[in-house]
């Protein structure tokens, strides 16, 4: 399936739309920055939807882009002070409270927070929204290459089975993420995705150092591309971005495993560094608007959290199960969830897994 492209024309009504569908976060008496840093994943913003801020809030925003949560962590860590707005993942999320990086949202600027659905309005990894609100959501399973699969190769013992992977030796890739990696092995075998156990903990890692025989790359950053040059055609990722990368490939689609995988949300957040926290929450208002927030949906091909933007959803969108899967599906699906004790032992077992040949 290809995604069908908006017309320049159509895009810039769309703006005129959106900058017209009301005012930003409360506060009167508090005042606008001139610019808004964003700390953001790459290409997962609508243009037009920074060109609608801009416009309508008379605010400049300049994004900068990490490749991964670690990235984006060790950045504040090491002090950087000039992001208003950062979108990490839910695990990350949990982390970054416990080490006080995240400021506690003005609820008085937010009025659009009650657009949440249910599902994401209490998450686990930061109880009643006190610091983040959910941006956008998937899932993380397998691409491949509709060419060479008859059928959606929708289990994970495609990526561990011996006699099934062994038919794609050198033409997987894996997720350069220890959980990630992980909790596939883990789903594989039966097990919890956030399992703290060392005896099952042991047992993925023997199966992810057998699955090396048939592994082109650890990569978390090209494996789209690297399917959609037929340097593979089977690939461990993350949901959104095999549906970004079938708008230039058509044969390229993605499968949720059928004995679940990982549901995750990434999130917009204000670190306590931020230049001005009151522009930070008219930014994240406008992005909880249903019109806004299924623009983004289109754009980036990943789920939203909010329910009444479904109504200004792409049908091939908004239709696709893959995208929003049904109920039967949602239920074999977890959320990572901090180790805690456990993390020094995933730390150590990746180490194993990385290093063990071939």
């Amino acid at each position: 399936m290809k995604r069908i492209l908006a017309t320049s024309a159509i895009l810039v009504v769309l703006v005129s739309l959106l900058a017209a569908c009301g005012g930003g976060g409360g506060g009167g008496e508090q005042e606008l920055a001139d610019e808004l840093h964003l700390y953001n994943w790459s290409e997962y913003i609508a243009p037009e939807v920074v060109e609608g801020f801009e416009e309508e809030f008379g605010v400049d925003v300049i994004e900068d882009t990490f490749a991964n949560n670690e990235e984006l962590l060790a950045k504040l860590q090491a002090g950087a002070g000039g992001y208003d707005v950062i979108v990490p993942s839910d695990y990350m999320v949990e982390i970054m409270i416990e080490e006080g990086l995240l400021a506690e949202l003005n609820r008085d600027n937010l009025p659009n927070i009650t657009n949440v659905g249910d599902l994401f309005a209490d998450p686990p990894y930061d109880p009643g929204m006190v610091h983040c609100v959910p941006y956008l959501w998937g899932t993380t399973g397998i691409g491949y290459n509709t060419d060479v699969f008859e059928e959606p190769p929708d289990s994970w013992a495609y990526l561990f089975d011996p006699e099934l992977a062994s038919e794609y030796a050198g033409q997987m890739t894996m997720l350069n993420d220890a959980r990630e990696a992980f909790g596939a092995a883990l789903k594989y075998l039966g097990y919890s995705l956030n399992s703290t156990n060392e005896a099952e903990l042991m047992e993925a890692r023997d199966l992810l150092i057998a699955q090396k025989a048939w592994i082109y790359a650890y990569d978390s950053e090209q494996y789209e591309d690297l399917l959609a040059s037929d340097e593979t055609v089977i690939s461990h990722g993350w949901s959104g971005d095999f549906f970004m990368a079938a708008e230039e490939d058509e044969r390229i689609w993605y499968a949720i495993p059928q004995e679940g995988g990982t549901i995750w949300a990434d999130n917009l957040c204000i670190p306590t560094s931020a230049p001005s926290q009151y522009t930070a929450e008219a930014f994240i208002n406008y992005l909880m608007r249903p019109e806004i927030a299924a623009a983004n949906s289109n754009f980036a091909w990943y789920g939203t959290p909010i329910p009444a933007a479904y109504d200004f959803i792409d049908e091939e969108v908004l239709n696709e199960p893959a995208i929003y899967p049904p109920d039967d599906v949602m239920a074999r699906l977890e959320w990572l969830e901090d180790l805690g004790d456990a993390t020094p032992l995933y730390e150590r077992l990746w180490t194993e897994v990385r290093a063990a040949g071939p």
